[in-house]
């Protein structure tokens, strides 16, 4: 975080100091929420859960060098006492952010943010130092929390946006204003809580209409290939610049092939010139996600030749999201667990059969969470996508939902052993093992509640040391 002293904090967020003998002493270190993140000069935010009261970790935080607390109440070692944690964190986080002089970058959409702010980030931080959300920390602590990691040299922010209602991006762009705000696409992501696609659409859009004017800096970027987010440029006074394969887009991709290992590769078009990309990347999915990474970073001064570079040097930055590992035996196994939604779902299983040309391919797919009334059909769908991809078989893992993938598949299979139904990940794990033969392919892939990350590494580690159980 930039320096700030703990007088002027506590003049930010509105809060009474305890026990701190000089209010001139100045935060230099990270905020955190973490206690075992605590260090010197470190600001710590005690947030109280319904398990664990970060309250009672203050003494300890100090001790490891934190200058101070940020609570609810006095906590015997230097505290800013507030009324509500979270609001005093947002606060914090809106004043340093008018003071950073950065560029402010926000992304939001259905399916692929994380992929797609981890690409924009690696292509940024080759022009000058660029913060980025790690992971998907993408709500209203994780947010407010990238946001002070920025420094006084930090030039580009790119801010990951999550909404799961209607006003939450609104709130979010409020705390960290934008100045160019990129919408990437409407899915069935979180439909069961939203209500239908056009609340989804409503929720997204509230990203553009926060953007300042085009004559005060503001660019809206958004997918020219999808019809909710094409039609958010009505709703913001900011530049537009579309992006994707539709001709009319301003940043788009042409002779879009995979390469053998299931690589997409393509021409670059952007308003400066056209380059070549090949990404490291796996699935014709993440060409949308390079696009959308194009469009930012050509709006902020980049030369196609420049993103076309970083684009094929860029690679994963973030957990679970197709980690693909070749174990000793040829077998390959694809760690694409993280969450799933049925857009993100079909993705990983196009990239699947390209990956498995030639090779026999296995689907390991558990159930995709919030779908709401539309759960039955998508969970269908998804199982006769995998039979109709040739996927040599499916594996629906885990209850209800599972059993809907198998019967998808089995309903749409010509022979009826293209699926099968088993009940944890233990037992995927275990038939895999019996069966996995040198030179397949296995995609572990379900929404994150339901923890298939266990299988892939189960599978992983007994390629290199034999007998191993999902944990």
């Amino acid at each position: 975080m930039i320096a700030l002293s703990l007088a002027e904090i506590a003049e930010v967020v509105g809060g009474q100091t305890h026990d701190i003998p000089d209010p001139s002493v100045h935060v230099t270190g990270p905020v955190v929420r973490d206690s075992r993140e605590a260090g010197p000069g470190s600001l710590f935010v005690a947030f109280a859960g319904e398990r664990v009261d970060g309250h009672d970790f203050a003494a300890a935080v100090v001790e490891a060098g934190a200058v101070a607390v940020l609570g609810t109440r006095p906590v015997g070692v230097p505290a800013i006492v507030v009324d509500d944690v979270q609001t005093a964190l947002g606060a914090l986080a809106r004043h340093v952010v008018r003071r950073l002089g950065a560029t402010l970058v926000a992304l939001t959409g259905s399916a692929g943010k994380t992929s797609t702010k981890d690409l924009i980030a690696q292509v940024l931080r080759r022009k000058a130092p660029t913060v980025f959300t790690p992971g998907s920390l993408n709500n209203e602590i994780g947010l407010p929390l990238t946001a002070l990691s920025a420094t006084e040299e930090t030039r580009f922010l790119v801010l990951e946006m999550g909404a799961r209602g209607i006003g939450h991006i609104r709130y979010l762009a409020g705390l960290t204003p934008p100045k160019v705000g990129l919408v990437l696409n409407v899915g069935s992501a979180h439909i069961g809580e939203f209500g239908g696609r056009e609340q989804i659409a409503q929720a997204k859009g509230e990203l553009v209409e926060a953007l300042p004017s085009e004559a005060e800096g503001g660019t809206a970027i958004l997918n020219a290939d999808d019809p909710y987010v094409r039609a958010m440029a009505t709703r913001t006074k900011a530049k537009v610049i579309f992006f994707g394969e539709s001709g009319e887009a301003d940043v788009r991709a042409e002779n879009v092939r995979l390469t053998d290992t299931g690589q997409p590769s393509f021409r670059l078009h952007t308003p400066s010139g056209a380059s070549d990309v090949t990404m490291r990347l796996y699935g014709e999915h993440h060409v949308s996600n390079a696009l959308a990474a194009a469009a930012v970073a050509h709006e902020l001064g980049m030369s196609a030749d420049e993103i076309a570079v970083a684009l094929s040097e860029a690679g994963s930055l973030s957990r679970w999201r197709m980690e693909v590992t070749e174990r000793p035996d040829g077998v390959t196994v694809v760690n694409d667990a993280y969450n799933a939604n049925p857009e993100s779902m079909r993705a990983a299983l196009r990239a699947l059969a390209a990956m498995g040309k030639g090779r026999r391919t296995w689907a390991v797919l558990g159930k995709m969470a919030e779908l709401g009334d539309e759960a039955l059909a998508e969970h269908d769908a998804v199982g006769r996508l995998a039979v109709r991809l040739n996927v040599s078989k499916l594996v629906a893992v885990g209850g209800r939902e599972a059993a809907w993938l198998q019967l998808g598949a089995y309903n749409e299979g010509s022979w009826g052993e293209e699926s099968v139904h088993v009940s944890d990940a233990q037992a995927a794990v275990d038939l895999l093992r019996s069966e996995l033969r040198p030179g397949d392919v296995v995609l572990v892939k379900a929404s994150r509640s339901v923890g298939l990350e266990s299988v892939a590494q189960a599978l992983i580690e007994t390629g290199a040391e034999g007998e191993v159980s999902a944990r």
